[in-house]
């Protein structure tokens, strides 16, 4: 007798922004998840639109901090997607990931605003990873992002899904 897989009813978006692949490596670790029932949606924010994030269960948020902002590819993802999914997005969970040079502190100020207008969820402890680049040339080097930090960002990603499996988000 054939087995039947487990019914995909339950969604977790992951949209992200990265130049220098730091956001990029954080991102990827939250999406390794296997969790039976939740399907994981990595798309970049040129790519994502409201209507991922209307059929989406929950979502993380991952940017690079950009001179103490999220980066405009970011942010013109929410100026795409903030009034299409007004309304329709209210009380469902969401996470931040913000890889930083400095302390992130802004850019995720910057995005806790925007899902208070969304009147999104807060899941967790926003995950903030500083690389301490800080010159020109560290700024623009492609980052590497320690194992100790993309264990934090996997464990991030695997909680949600289990967390929206369970029917907790």
């Amino acid at each position: 007798m054939a087995q039947r897989a487990a019914a995909v009813n339950k969604t977790l978006l992951i949209v992200f922004f990265s130049r220098t692949n730091g956001t990029r490596q954080m991102a990827e670790a939250a999406a390794a998840v296997n969790e039976p029932g939740v399907a994981i949606r990595l798309l970049t924010a040129e790519q994502a639109t409201a209507d991922d994030l209307l059929r989406a269960d929950g979502v993380i948020f991952a940017t690079p901090e950009t001179l103490a902002a999220i980066a405009g590819p970011m942010k013109d993802f929410f100026d795409r997607a903030y009034y299409p999914a007004l309304g329709g997005i209210e009380g469902r969970p969401y996470a931040i990931m913000i890889c930083a040079g400095s302390d992130g502190a802004n850019a995720c100020r910057q995005i806790q605003r925007i899902a208070t207008g969304w009147r999104l969820r807060l899941i967790a402890p926003p995950l903030i990873v500083c690389t301490r680049a800080q010159t020109p040339d560290a700024i623009l080097a492609p980052k590497q992002i320690g194992l100790a930090d993309l264990a934090r960002c996997a464990e991030l990603g695997a909680g949600f899904a289990a967390g929206i499996a369970a029917g907790v988000f």
